[in-house]
């Protein structure tokens, strides 16, 4: 491994995706933020020549540590470490558990995210409601939606509410809380302050309950933080989810919306978005909004995030009022 220790994390991860070929890391891409698609871009823009061996001891070296990821997922970090010694030895074994901690780091609450609902459910709902939601917080959001939906109706948006204002929790209140709920530590407890909670947490366990919680917790934010649950519902739907809804409600929409509010937002969007939207147009009606967009030549960012906003207001309505469906995980998205 003489060579790739001289090259940073951003340098691997670059040659990395060179290697796996521009359709698979486009799919990576997908995870990725805005700021690390950027780096990341800029990096292979960089890069003139990779090496063979290069290339290999790369591979080799993300082969490893996603072998021991899954070692730790399945048995934690002594199992992984007991594994790895027996297959490349003590030494080799530390080097990739010390690089794999130092990126990744095991969450708190692992163990609950391969739990069943029911089952931290049963545990959790007479706890306090701040405890409630700090463990809703770490959970895979269908996870903590279906135990959100499952919650009394007057305990709903207040966990909710807990979840979309929580910043940071302390590890030793983290730490309590699992001793209570699996009565151990977390083998590799994280020893800084963790970001968890956020709107954009409770967004994601929102988009996973049935419309009716949804509502239900919505309309009480409403009237306890009017503020807090408008900026809730801008991020519930975003225009690009578009593509989630049918034909049926992509056509109600363009009958909806303003025309230059259409071939603004589409201005930028994505070529998947683009498709599903003209799809549901007449060829004349298609030929046309893309003449426009052509003769509209450089437009503002913020301009065409306001009519996407518009538009995504104007499917809130339709929704609210029943003229369409956007599919959600809940039962009452079934359509007889």
């Amino acid at each position: 491994m003489a060579r790739t220790k001289k090259l940073s994390g951003r340098q691997k991860a670059a040659i990395l995706l060179i290697s796996l070929g521009p359709e698979m890391s486009a799919k990576i891409f997908k995870h990725l933020r805005e700021d690390e698609i950027e780096q990341l871009t800029l990096e292979i823009a960089n890069v003139r020549k990779i090496e063979a061996e290069q290339k290999e001891e790369v591979i080799e070296e993300f082969h490893q540590i996603c072998v021991a990821q899954e070692y730790i997922s399945k048995g934690g970090i002594d199992y992984a470490k007991e594994i790895l010694e027996k297959a490349l030895g003590p030494q080799k074994a530390i080097d990739i558990i010390n690089r794999l901690t130092a990126s990744l780091q095991v969450r708190p609450f692992d163990f609950a995210r391969k739990a069943d609902p029911k089952q931290i459910l049963n545990f959790i709902q007479n706890e306090h409601p701040q405890t409630i939601a700090l463990v809703l917080s770490y959970l895979e959001p269908q996870q903590a939606a279906m135990i959100l939906s499952a919650l009394p109706h007057e305990m709903q948006a207040d966990i909710a509410r807990r979840i979309a204002i929580m910043d940071q929790t302390s590890p030793e209140i983290i730490s309590q809380v699992e001793r209570v709920l699996e009565n151990k530590l977390s083998q590799m407890a994280v020893h800084e302050f963790s970001n968890v909670g956020g709107i954009d947490s409770l967004v994601q366990v929102l988009n996973g309950v049935d419309r009716t919680t949804e509502k239900t917790i919505l309309e009480t934010l409403g009237l306890q933080d009017p503020e807090l649950a408008e900026e809730i519902k801008k991020r519930m739907f975003v225009f690009e989810d578009i593509v989630m809804l049918d034909n049926r409600a992509i056509q109600r929409v363009i009958r909806e919306v303003d025309t230059s509010d259409l071939a603004l937002a589409l201005k930028v969007s994505s070529e998947e978005v683009r498709e599903v939207v003209f799809h549901n147009m007449s060829k004349r009606m298609v030929e046309t909004f893309k003449q426009d967009m052509e003769l509209m030549g450089p437009v503002r960012l913020r301009d065409v995030e306001e009519a996407q906003q518009r538009i995504v207001s104007i499917i809130r309505r339709l929704e609210d009022s029943g003229e369409i469906v956007i599919s959600r995980g809940g039962g009452d998205d079934i359509i007889v």
